[in-house]
This record gives C-alpha cells, sequence and structure tokens, in this order.
C-alpha cells in the first residue's frame, strides 16, 4: 500500500464485520488495519518469506502462496471481499485471477497504479519510461509484468463477464472521479459476478 491514505480510502470500500481475503497482502498492514477500524476477520495471501513474518507479527492470518498458481483452495463466496491492491500488474494471468477474485468473494476490490496518468503521459512523450511515486521503479528493475490504465481495466472486466459496480481513481489520498484515467495516479475498481 502506497500510503496512509490510500490505504484508509480503500478500507472505506469494504463493509464493516467482513471477512476478507487480501491477494498479495504485503506486510499485513491493510488487513491489520481493517481488523482494528471495521472489526473485519480473514487471511492475508503473501508469497515473500520477509512479509509472511511481518503478518504474523502483526496478528494477521497470512497464506504463503503464490497467487500464480490461482485460488483452488477457496471455495465460491467462501469470503465477503477480496482484496487485490496494488498486485495485478505482476500477475501473470490477470484476466484469471480477477474472475478468481469475484468467485471466492463476493465482490472484489482491485487497485493498481494507473499507467494513464498525466505525468507518465509527459514521460512517455518525452521518450522516457515514467519513474514517480506511485511507479518508482526504471524500466529495467520492476517488479511489474505489466501497466495498465484506468480504462483498460474496464474493458478487461466487461470482456471477462463481471459486473463493475463502482471505479474511480485515486490522487494525493483524494477520491478522483472526474477522469480518473488522466487525474488519478491510482486506479480503483468495485467487481462482482
Amino acid at each position: 500500500m502506497s500510503d496512509l491514505l490510500t490505504m484508509q480510502t480503500i478500507a472505506r470500500l469494504v463493509p464493516v464485520g467482513s471477512r476478507v481475503l487480501d491477494l498479495g497482502c504485503g506486510d499485513g498492514a491493510l488487513l491489520a488495519h481493517l481488523q482494528q477500524t471495521r472489526g473485519c476477520t480473514g487471511y492475508g495471501i503473501e508469497i515473500a518469506d520477509a512479509n509472511v513474518l511481518a503478518c504474523v507479527k502483526r496478528g494477521v492470518n497470512v497464506i504463503q502462496l503464490n497467487l500464480d498458481e490461482g485460488l483452488s483452495l477457496f471455495d465460491d463466496a467462501s469470503f465477503d471481499v477480496v482484496l487485490q491492491i496494488d498486485t495485478l500488474q505482476h500477475l501473470r494471468n490477470a484476466e484469471v485471477m480477477l474472475r478468481e477474485t469475484v468467485r471466492v468473494g463476493r465482490i472484489g476490490i482491485v487497485a493498481f497504479p494507473n499507467f494513464a496518468h498525466w505525468p507518465n503521459r509527459l514521460s512517455v512523450l518525452r521518450g522516457r519510461m515514467p519513474v514517480t511515486r506511485r511507479l518508482p521503479y526504471q524500466w529495467y528493475d520492476t517488479p511489474n509484468i505489466r501497466v495498465g490504465t484506468h480504462a483498460d481495466l474496464q474493458t478487461l472486466a466487461v470482456s471477462s463477464g463481471l459486473k463493475v459496480l463502482d471505479s474511480f481513481g485515486i490522487e494525493g489520498g483524494k477520491t478522483v472521479r472526474f477522469a480518473p484515467n488522466l487525474l488519478a495516479a491510482t486506479s480503483v475498481y468495485t467487481l462482482s459476478r
């Protein structure tokens, strides 16, 4: 999670008392926040040893799993909410994981860096890949295996047969509903089957 304001904005989308699965949960900060402030329960999924240990230290239930292998260990609608925050750009099969997100959860909340944000466009116009607070890596050392835009996820969700319940951007900790593809560094979607 890039910053506290973004985490709080996403947390407000999760209904109080929800059973949550956080895919690619990192150090467990978001799930811990949801447990403490919204009375949520659930699990994080993480692959990195150091992050798994950090989750345990925070009191977050965590399962060490490679998300590229899927979510077959979970039944349909096992969770109220499945979070996929800053995870989609790291996965080999984004389309399958979006479908899995809404299969396992009643709703899925997906957030990722919006490559179409205007400073990124300006960098590309100058002939360079963007390096920003939201995309802090050089093209050659990034952990991202793909980039996408706010508009791209809309197209992918619809072509995958998913319902878009809501979408907006986040910029500077504020919700952006007007032209989020241009004006927001983070893209957020709430999806269902």
